[in-house]
């Protein structure tokens, strides 16, 4: 079953992606730079609509041999809303505030869907919510990884590289978890990003646009949460393999915050962002960025079949690591006079 799936996903999203390529001098959905973008030329923002097309296809292929997950419907009512709202951006900007109220409503049908996080499990401890707090947890969460996906796409190949690599993570992590749909979908959507990064790798031909970044969003937070439900792998797991995006996006929105600037405002204070406008450039930066999902996803498969003290040391040993390179980076802009 996910053998198939996975190489029909793959064709659909690479043969999609590359009939919007050859359509790019029509002008649909180009993105044009802007004060937040790396790129200094008008480039097809299409690439989304490649991506669902893929990962459409190999989930019915899963859905038709397999029959559903739980709550399947409820998952595929969030999607289309933010599938929706994310092609009605990218056509034609849409508010903020309209956009996170979709997400919210999204959010609240991955509930529906019967995954709220009413427990945390952590290295060594459980973390009780319960029921009302677990809810608003699960809303917020689905939301933040929503958005966060799309703050982190602004860089050739970054987040093509990290829905190929995280997803596909997920899905070998619970292979020997007696969870045959989650491995089929997991692999579905990795397979199909990266049929979409063959374009996009830098220099990028194409972009997911923000139909494309939410979607991953989404399918990243209702896996992750999924995962967790199942007892496949717990969150924090999920969390370190898509960290490299999590503590980017999140540091730097609590830093903006801080400093009096609107979240939603286009910038350049992302820390790829920062290592790209320091001259490392979008192909240099991504294939660090790609060493740097690697680990994090060799590290958590290693922690996932480790006792809790050595889980809890790893995590550590992880924060560590992330300080130490957003202090690497803030000490090369101040020899650079930035």
């Amino acid at each position: 079953m996910a053998a198939l799936a996975v190489v029909v996903a793959f064709a659909v999203g690479a043969a999609a992606t590359g009939w919007l390529v050859s359509r790019k001098e029509s002008g649909w959905l180009v993105d044009r730079p802007v004060e937040r973008s790396l790129h200094d030329r008008p480039i097809s923002r299409a690439g989304g609509v490649a991506i669902l097309a893929g990962v459409a296809a190999g989930l019915a292929v899963v859905v038709f041999m397999e029959a559903s997950a739980p709550g399947y419907g409820w998952v595929l009512a969030g999607a289309l809303i933010i599938v929706s709202i994310s092609f009605a951006d990218d056509v034609r900007r849409v508010s903020p505030a309209i956009r996170i109220v979709c997400h919210f409503v999204a959010a609240a049908c991955v509930l529906r869907a019967g995954l709220p996080v009413e427990r945390i499990i952590l290295p060594g401890a459980v973390l009780d919510l319960g029921a009302v707090a677990g809810a608003v947890f699960t809303v917020l969460f689905v939301t933040w990884v929503v958005n966060l996906y799309n703050f982190m796409d602004g860089m050739d190949g970054f987040a093509g590289g990290m829905a190929t690599a995280g997803f596909t993570t997920l899905a070998l992590l619970c292979v020997h978890r007696d969870a045959a749909v989650l491995v089929a979908a997991s692999a579905v959507v990795a397979a199909s990003s990266l049929g979409f990064l063959l374009f996009n790798f830098p220099p990028a031909k194409i972009f997911m646009g923000d139909l494309g970044s939410s979607l991953l969003g989404y399918l990243c937070a209702v896996t992750m949460l999924w995962a967790e439900r199942s007892a496949a792998i717990p969150l924090w797991i999920s969390v370190l393999v898509f960290s490299p995006f999590i503590v980017d996006a999140s540091v730097t929105l609590v830093r903006r915050s801080i400093a009096g600037e609107r979240p939603w405002r286009a910038h350049r204070s992302h820390f790829y962002q920062r290592l790209v406008l320091l001259g490392w450039g979008h192909r240099k930066t991504v294939v660090c960025e790609y060493g740097l999902m690697f680990a994090c996803a060799g590290s958590a498969a290693v922690a996932s079949w480790l006792p809790p003290g050595a889980q809890a040391a790893v995590l550590c040993a992880w924060v560590a690591v992330y300080v130490i390179l957003m202090l690497a980076i803030t000490s090369l802009e101040r020899k650079a006079g930035r």
